[in-house]
């Protein structure tokens, strides 16, 4: 692992040229989850850039720039501000970079935007980001009821069968860690009861459509009263209650939920409606996401620190979570 990673490293060095940078800008490992990124801080310029390397096999050329063009179109329209991508110097911005010993991975390059993430200790401050959060959610949601896709524009769905049911983008989640006979027992029903309400919700255009899939304050950068979305790797296709959802990822045991969801709904109500049936279905969406990071745990603890470090804990609260869910929330 410690020789791909230098490999990797080496890859992103070799990205600065055909993107036009100067080869003797830093670059520094910031994360590493589905792809890795790395920050470039280039002398000449004294400009930053945030350089994604692609997880083979994960997205798609045609993919990733479908959630380009929409990135352009959410800044373009004034929906909410999103990091510009970086075009190399023949005009791509999505390019094939190799290295011996590797292969070849794309490399995306984005302007480095000023901003930190919200805190989620800083108090009452708390409420007021979690609204923010509902209220940016609810402009994109407006804006992708409303904007003409190109016909080409290509982006995975997370909806049952893609999330947590047989064709799960993040592979079964019994594989996850920590699942005995009882965990599987109580997992197995917490996924027919989502199952079942998920078919009942239904996936009217009202309801289902083109989502971030990864909203977490962690993505969302402040600086004064500027706001910044990033991270859209895992934008696809999904209820638009499920952006909820993911705002709480693996904090949904804080006993400060209940008030941020609060404040979520009110954010999103003060721009666009928001029907009694979705906010019902919250806790649902929230208990998909939870078993779907047990599936990306279970795939992806190998190799990515953060899935590594939740480990078997994450599913046994989890279980707990099931039970209080499916207290509240089983189908008859």
């Amino acid at each position: 692992m410690i020789e791909e990673q230098q490999r990797i490293d080496e890859l992103a060095r070799a990205a600065l040229e055909p993107f036009g940078l100067d080869p003797n800008s830093t670059v520094t490992l910031c994360n590493v989850s589905e792809n890795h990124t790395y920050r470039v801080e280039e002398p000449s310029s004294g400009r930053g850039f945030a350089l994604r390397v692609h997880r083979p096999g994960y997205r798609n050329v045609a993919q990733i720039e479908s959630e380009l063009v929409w990135l352009d179109a959410l800044r373009d329209d004034e929906v909410v501000e999103t990091p510009p991508a970086v075009r190399a110097p023949d005009g791509r911005r999505v390019i094939s970079v190799e290295v011996p010993d590797l292969g070849a991975r794309n490399v995306v390059v984005f302007d480095w935007l000023p901003g930190t993430p919200p805190d989620l200790d800083a108090g009452h401050a708390a409420i007021g980001q979690f609204k923010t959060l509902g209220s940016i959610s609810a402009r994109m949601h407006r804006h992708v009821r409303e904007w003409h896709r190109p016909a080409d524009f290509a982006r995975p769905r997370w909806d049952y069968d893609y999330s947590i049911g047989p064709l799960g983008h993040w592979g079964p989640w019994r594989d996850g860690l920590g699942i005995g006979p009882e965990e599987l027992a109580l997992l197995e029903r917490l996924e027919a009861t989502v199952a079942a309400r998920l078919e009942r919700y239904g996936q009217d255009e009202s309801r289902f459509g083109l989502v971030h899939a990864d909203f977490r304050l962690a993505n969302l950068l402040v600086d004064g009263d500027r706001v910044v979305v990033i991270d859209f790797d895992d934008c696809g296709f999904s209820w638009y209650m499920y952006d909820f959802a993911t705002t709480i990822t693996f904090i949904e045991e804080d006993p400060r939920v209940p008030e941020w969801r609060e404040a979520w709904v009110e954010g999103y109500r003060s721009v666009a409606d928001l029907e009694p049936a979705a906010e019902a279905e919250l806790e649902t969406f929230v208990m998909m996401r939870r078993l779907l990071i047990v599936a990306w745990i279970g795939s992806h603890h190998m190799f990515a620190p953060e899935a590594a470090e939740l480990g078997v804990p994450y599913t046994n609260i989890t279980c707990q979570l099931a039970e209080d869910y499916l207290s509240t929330h089983a189908t008859r």
